[in-house]
């Protein structure tokens, strides 16, 4: 289930300020909008309308977690400096793509 945040992300089609555009909010029974500011050019959108947001935002949200898994594998920069001067440039490539390959986009 996409979160809230991505789907008001969406509906706005860019990011948004927490502290003076829109604040979301959780209580314990779930995410809602708690402001909403009159400066934004949309206005606050209705459950139906964040709902149609809900496949795309689980598709942006899946790419998201492949993008997370592969930073936390990808070789450092410091390894790559040193590939690059210690001429095993091949070898990182290797590397990096056996980690595109276990973290597929999807």
């Amino acid at each position: 289930m996409a979160q809230l945040y991505t789907k008001v992300k969406l509906y706005l089609g860019r990011s948004f300020d927490f502290h003076h555009e829109i604040r979301l909010q959780d209580d314990g029974e779930g995410a809602y909008i708690a402001y909403w500011s009159d400066a934004v050019e949309k206005s606050k959108p209705t459950e139906e309308q964040l709902n149609a947001f809900e496949s795309q935002g689980n598709d942006i949200e899946a790419l998201d977690e492949v993008y997370r898994k592969r930073q936390a594998e990808y070789p450092t920069i410091e390894e790559c400096v040193h590939a690059i001067l210690d001429d095993t440039l091949s070898d990182l490539q290797t590397k990096r793509q056996a980690i595109k390959l276990k973290y597929p986009k999807v």
